[in-house]
């Protein structure tokens, strides 16, 4: 009976993992979807530990460090998730990862003592595995830190000739170790060293608004790596999980380089958004920029047909997304017309202001993509720009010299007006200044962006 379970078990677990990704398609179902496969895993992780057998018929055992390990990852997890702020989720997303990535190394680090003479196919597994879960580690780690500003953007002079050379170093010492040139420990433990330095060079002079982009390549090599893991175990469940992962994190990858008009070899060599120089830079030629008033502000919404708001990082750490959709239900009731143009790299992790939006409960149908909302901006009335910078930034279309050259944006000058709404002048996390800002049909809204919308709907509900 127990020989018909486990399989079941595992058949069962992975069908809910796909089920789950499905149903995360769509925020209405995203999450069922998410309860839905962490029963798989649960189911998968329970039936694991009381009826596998290994090739000696005994069962796991270390019970006790078993359960320990389940409850310290579970309590920590879930106070993390619990307490984490909308602003830090691209850092949570990106330490997690990071563990995963982790997780996968170890488990080619304690395969390879348990093997002593590995297969050739066995020990081509444990080192991709190995090199690819320490590179995501160390290159989530770093993502990690420059998310939360512990880390700066650093480009080390000849970056991509030492990346060569390392790549050159991990393949030479993987052919001398799976060809049986050397038996030596070091020699394993050289490519994990490697590979940690490779990772983390590798993310260390990305940044700006690429950083989506990275976090999803690197999501998507923790998922390569588990399916190696998988493997190795000889564990469906395992196998078709890291699949997926590694699966929709290419595909995703791939997404956001083509709505970005880049090539992903651009993404990773030519450090998008690191570089402080180039682009639009402030100055008397610019001209001054306009203020409006929170009054004027309300009067143009409150009579305007067609409004569309642009979120971007600074809604999430202004946490202003329900008085955003309470600015956005006001303004239906006044019978206007109101949409959100989403870019796809807007914050800092793939799908952010989908998420942020989402939290505040507003509806799916109301979210354009960027070429949607592009299209309809020749008959909007107000664009509301609340923390976004890059993704409408003018110099991706007209300045050759900016880093963020050739990045399709937001069109938001073709509506009639352009209200930004800033705690300061600041440029944004690509470090390059907006031209937008002194543009005729552009006035800027100084302020938090929760105290503003907050505002805006106190002024509109006198009206």
């Amino acid at each position: 009976m127990e020989n018909i379970i486990l399989p079941l078990s595992y058949l069962i677990g992975s069908i809910t993992f796909i089920l789950g990704l499905k149903m995360l398609s769509h925020p209405d179902s995203a999450r069922k979807g998410n309860l839905v496969a962490a029963f798989g895993m649960t189911l998968a992780i329970f039936a694991t530990i009381f009826l596998y057998k290994g090739h000696d018929g005994n069962g796991l055992g270390n019970y006790p460090w078993i359960f320990a390990a389940l409850i310290i990852g579970t309590v920590v997890g879930t106070m993390a998730a619990k307490k984490v702020q909308m602003t830090a989720m691209p850092e949570m997303v990106s330490l997690f990862n990071g563990m995963g990535g982790a997780c996968a190394m170890l488990i080619s680090v304690i395969e390879y003592h348990h093997n002593p003479t590995p297969s050739v196919g066995m020990l081509v597994v444990i080192v991709l595995g190995m090199i690819i879960g320490t590179v995501s580690f160390a290159g989530s780690i770093i993502a990690w830190g420059k998310l939360n500003g512990k880390i700066k953007d650093k480009t080390i002079p000849g970056a991509q000739y030492i990346n060569f050379i390392l790549w050159g170093a991990l393949i030479a010492l993987s052919v001398m170790l799976i060809g049986g040139y050397s038996t030596e420990p070091m020699v394993f433990y050289g490519i994990l060293i490697v590979a940690a330095i490779y990772g983390v060079l590798f993310v260390m002079p990305i940044g700006g608004a690429d950083m989506p982009v990275v976090i999803s390549l690197l999501n998507s090599f923790t998922g390569v790596a588990a399916a190696f893991g998988g493997f190795l175990y000889d564990n469906p469940v395992m196998l078709t999980g890291g699949i997926l992962v590694g699966s929709a994190g290419t595909i995703l990858t791939m997404l956001m380089c083509k709505a970005m008009n880049r090539s992903l070899k651009n993404v990773l060599v030519g450090s998008f958004g690191a570089a402080k120089t180039g682009g639009a830079v402030v100055s008397g030629e610019q001209g001054n920029f306009k203020e409006i008033s929170l009054n004027d502000t309300a009067t143009i919404m409150a009579y305007a047909t067609k409004v569309c708001i642009i979120p971007g990082y600074g809604l999430a750490v202004a946490q202003a997304q329900h008085a955003c959709h309470e600015l956005e239900k006001l303004l239906g009731e006044k019978g206007v017309e109101v949409t959100y143009g989403i870019h796809p790299v807007a914050g800092r992790m793939p799908g952010h202001m989908n998420v942020l939006l989402a939290e505040a409960d507003v509806p799916y149908e109301k979210l354009l993509e960027m070429e949607d909302a592009n299209d309809q901006m020749p008959s909007t009335n107000v664009v509301l720009i609340l923390g976004a910078n890059d993704v409408v930034n003018p110099a991706a279309k007209e300045d050759p010299s900016s880093p963020i050259y050739g990045m399709p944006i937001l069109e938001v000058e073709k509506a009639d007006h352009v209200i930004v709404n800033k705690r300061s002048m600041k440029p944004g996390y690509a470090g390059i200044e907006n031209e937008l800002f002194f543009r005729p049909k552009t006035s800027m809204l100084f302020g938090d962006a929760k105290k503003v919308l907050q505002d805006l709907v106190s002024e509109m509900k006198q009206m």
